[in-house]
């Protein structure tokens, strides 16, 4: 017998989570981003990162078709960035700051963190596709991080 969809739901909010906007192009050079929460490490050797993606998202099938994507990890003040990334779709990166480092794919100004990867493996999860990258280039920066903990957004108190 399966979980009630409520129940998975309200449980799976309770796992707080860091906030992403995975960035890609297309094979006409436009970016395409989405604010992702399903994001995690798999390996360290090689390294492999993995996020999930709905695959009714409007970047579903420009991921699908991609070699390369980055996952900006965003800052505890990039709140209205994830929001943005995550609203309908419209002109994403219209007016906000970013730059391009070895893969293409748009690094978001001030992020915690980036990976930029070589997609290895895609994998069918449910009503989502699971995204494996080998991560080819990471930068850090020292600030605190974005989370996303129970259908809102939170900043971590130390």
């Amino acid at each position: 017998m399966s979980v009630d969809p409520d129940t998975f739901r309200s449980a799976l909010g309770r796992f707080a989570s860091g906030v992403t906007v995975v960035t890609t192009r297309d094979a006409a050079g436009r970016d395409h981003g989405l604010t992702v929460s399903s994001f995690c490490s798999v390996s360290l050797d090689p390294p492999l990162v993995l996020v999930c993606i709905d695959k009714d998202a409007s970047m579903h099938p420009v991921l699908d078709e991609a070699s390369h994507f980055a996952v900006n990890i965003l800052a505890a003040n990039q709140e209205a960035l994830a929001r943005r990334f995550a609203a309908p779709e419209t002109d994403r990166f219209d007016g906000i700051g970013y730059v391009r480092d070895t893969t293409g794919a748009a690094i978001l100004d001030d992020v915690l963190a980036y990976v930029e990867c070589r997609k290895k493996l895609v994998l069918p999860g449910g009503d989502h596709t699971i995204v494996i990258g080998e991560v080819e280039h990471a930068e850090v920066h020292s600030t605190g991080p974005l989370l996303y903990y129970r259908g809102g957004y939170a900043q971590l108190e130390r």
